[in-house]
């Protein structure tokens, strides 16, 4: 057990199971930022469990065994140890990188993502992620659980000696909130035959001290991890490390409250009494998680995630008063036959974190509440979804085309890149015939029996963004 935990009152300060609440809520709204590092690379090799660090490292040690001394592997930051035994007879960094790079390419079928980062990439409103490693294994679980393997995630790798070229950027493209697919950050460098990545503690050395260059760092995701809470998941630095980390990534001194936090997961803060000494006093913001490390932090996240979503969805909503549009909602028109697939797709919404509003009572042309509604869609939602069916094509009439009456006025919302209407077909019709023709030049989603995939959430995602 790590020291830490023998004393109940620095423990209370590092962590308390209120944290959940904040960041469940800051999911939701897409205020929070994980921060990805190298424990949470692991790997299943020939049945052993490793990390990928590790692996490299006996891959190159196992190359050069019996031709450098000393070469064999040390408990601790293996892949360090090797580089630094390389370096006097590889003469660079750069011939050093050759290497990793062929490792990687020739094993890539075989290394997939952890258990830990496809769960992180099920939590659907965490869209902008920061890597401290070189390798594409993020990526690759963000577009294996979201995309089903198609390559939709967007990856930015920062380094300080590249030009301003736009084909390559070194900084977020767009601010977060304005970001229209998952976005994955490598602070660090990512695995490249002509771009320098971080493999070793003095490349790390460098790469922090080029941080602190205002001419230099990424002005854009600086000023958004100022403004997100961050998971700094598996990262495992020293103590001093750490503390310069943080203080990059705040933007302020420690000591100056920010109403945001840092929460630190991994398998070696805990046990640093040093370190956590420092953060009680000084860093009231940042939160340790004692109750293991990344992987177990990321699944208890998760699972809360999920129970929120799936267990306790938005509350049933009385039609009538304007309140109860949600703020930045999305309104489903539908008809009545329609109702299972609707519900399907309200589950869906719900437990990616999107607010919605559809009319659960299904009431009749008299009712007073059709003005509520008109206001609904002409003023206070931000999306409308028109449920196209066998059932809604054989209805000339009903609230629902009245629904699509008001959305079709909605201003400016004939405009492309709007994308205000979005028409959802949820039977087998692909190109549903009777559908209002002033629909014909929006793009279709198909969503059979109303089950939403992860791409038509990232699609409402962006939109809504905009």
């Amino acid at each position: 057990m790590p020291q830490a935990l023998h004393d109940p009152q620095l423990s209370n300060g590092l962590w308390n199971d209120s944290i959940w609440d904040v960041l469940l809520e800051s999911l939701a709204e897409g205020k929070v930022i994980p921060v990805v590092g190298p424990d949470v690379l692991t790997l299943e090799i020939n049945g052993a469990t490793m990390l990928l660090e590790q692996y490299i490292a006996r891959e190159l040690a196992a190359k050069y065994h019996g031709k450098i001394p000393g070469i064999a592997l040390p408990a601790e930051g293996p892949l360090n140890h090797v580089v630094g035994r390389l370096l006097p007879y590889l003469k660079s960094h750069f011939a050093i990188r050759n290497e990793i790079n062929h490792i990687v390419k020739q094993n890539e079928s075989a290394l997939r993502p952890s258990r830990t980062l496809r769960l992180l990439a099920d939590i659907l409103p965490l869209d902008l992620f920061v890597s401290t490693t070189f390798d594409s294994l993020l990526e690759k679980a963000i577009n294996e659980v979201r995309f089903d393997g198609n390559p939709r995630t967007d990856s930015i790798s920062f380094s300080p000696r590249r030009g301003d070229d736009p084909r390559r950027p070194n900084d977020l493209r767009e601010c977060k909130k304005t970001l229209t697919r998952p976005t994955v950050f490598h602070l660090m460098g990512k695995l490249s035959p002509t771009e320098d990545y971080v493999i070793s503690d003095e490349d790390l050395l460098e790469r922090i001290c080029e941080l602190q260059s205002s001419s230099r760092r990424p002005e854009r995701l600086f000023d958004e991890l100022k403004k997100n809470h961050l998971l700094i998941l598996g990262e495992g630095y020293s103590d001093w490390l750490a503390r310069v980390f943080l203080r990059m990534a705040k933007g302020r001194r420690l000591s100056a409250t920010c109403e945001r936090y840092e929460v630190l997961a991994d398998s070696k803060t805990g046990g640093d009494q040093s370190l956590l000494t420092f953060l009680d006093h000084f860093s009231s913001d940042t939160r340790v998680f004692l109750s293991g490390g990344a992987a177990e932090f990321v699944e208890e996240l998760w699972r809360r995630w999920r129970q929120r979503t799936e267990s306790d969805p938005p509350a049933p909503r009385e039609a009538g008063a304007h309140r109860d549009m949600p703020t930045n909602g999305i309104f489903i028109s539908y008809a009545s036959e329609d109702r299972g697939a609707v519900e399907n797709i309200a589950t869906g919404l719900a437990r990616a974190g999107l607010p919605y509003w559809f009319d659960r009572e299904q009431l009749g042309p008299g009712d007073k509440f059709l003005q509520a509604i008109e206001q609904y869609i002409l003023h206070d939602c931000s999306l409308f979804l028109a449920i196209i069916s066998k059932h809604s094509e054989n209805r000339p009439r009903g609230v629902f085309r009245q629904e699509w009456d008001w959305a079709l006025k909605v201003p400016g919302q004939l405009h492309p890149r709007l994308n205000f209407i979005v028409p959802v077909v949820v039977d087998d019709n692909s190109v549903p015939s009777r559908a209002d023709p002033r629909f014909q030049h929006l793009t279709y989603a198909s969503l059979p029996g109303g089950q939403v995939t992860p791409g038509f959430i990232e699609q409402l995602r962006g939109t809504l963004r905009h």
